[in-house]
């Protein structure tokens, strides 16, 4: 409820405009108080009102009303940083949404034969609403190859600290490698096409694939230095390991009898055993 401020005289009476209305008083910069308010008894031993009522001064508290949100008046709103991270993580995972539509219509369809319209039905949403996380079908492809990769790329910081064998990170590795291919993502990583991508695209596409190759043969180097893999040549086993699970986007469908993580312990068992360290003739 809004109190008339007045300034109080030594009288203790309020200055009066012509009109015979008390004058109003800004707020002191300093206290909060109307200027000389104080809160104490004036001479006639009364505090200063206005029409019956106790000015800001004045020891009477008046009642803060509750803050539109729900929260009390003295305790702060909710952060508008907070609610900007939250829209941040939604976009996200909406957008990462839009991404796996598109892998799994082109693993169905293809990509030439997919639209933006059908990946837009998918989700039950507008064609603009697929704009606003993505350019095009183009960026749509490459992003389907990234999120692929980015996948195989954790699994090598994943193994990177631990203190196991080279071949045991090399197992957790190809096992990761096996189950994204065998994922929605399978298909554009491994039958995307350099034509359908701009050069730009293109390179960092072949950059990525570099680094999972060379990962590869890092961790093949790795355990034929700790005596976990048998000595062989690093380049032509990574090609021959990435080559027999990139097949599997060929052929794996989902629904089948068996699932991704399945195959990948298969492919996991077949590799193990040929990797083995050999034993000597005499032993």
């Amino acid at each position: 409820m809004s109190t008339r401020r007045v300034r109080v005289p030594a009288t203790g009476k309020p200055r009066m405009r012509a009109d015979g209305k008390a004058a109003r008083e800004a707020r002191s910069p300093t206290n909060g108080k109307a200027a000389g308010t104080d809160g104490k008894p004036h001479a006639n031993g009364k505090p200063a009102t206005v029409d019956g009522k106790p000015l800001d001064g004045d020891i009477t508290p008046v009642a803060r009303p509750a803050a539109a949100n729900g929260h009390g008046a003295d305790r702060p709103p909710p952060s508008p940083w907070r609610a900007s991270r939250e829209r941040q993580h939604d976009r996200e995972v909406k957008r990462e949404a839009v991404i796996r539509a598109a892998a799994h219509a082109f693993n169905l369809k293809g990509y030439h034969n997919t639209s933006l319209d059908d990946i837009a039905a998918a989700l039950e949403v507008t064609k603009p609403t697929v704009y606003y996380y993505v350019t095009n079908k183009e960026q749509l492809l490459f992003e389907c190859f990234v999120a692929g990769v980015e996948q195989i790329r954790a699994s090598f910081r994943e193994v990177r600290d631990q203190d196991i064998t080279g071949r045991e990170r090399l197992h957790a590795v190809l096992r990761h490698y096996a189950k994204t291919i065998a994922s929605e993502f399978g298909w554009v990583m491994v039958r995307v096409e350099e034509q359908d991508l701009s050069p730009d695209m293109s390179s960092h596409i072949k950059a990525m694939k570099s680094e999972i190759d060379q990962g590869i043969r890092r961790l093949i180097r790795e355990g034929i230095q700790d005596g976990s893999i048998h000595p062989c040549d690093p380049k032509m086993t990574a090609f021959a390991l990435a080559g027999s699970l990139n097949w599997i986007a060929h052929w794996y469908r989902e629904n089948r009898s068996m699932t991704a993580a399945e195959i990948a312990d298969a492919f996991i068992t077949v590799f193990d055993n040929g990797l083995q360290p050999r034993r000597s003739a005499r032993s």
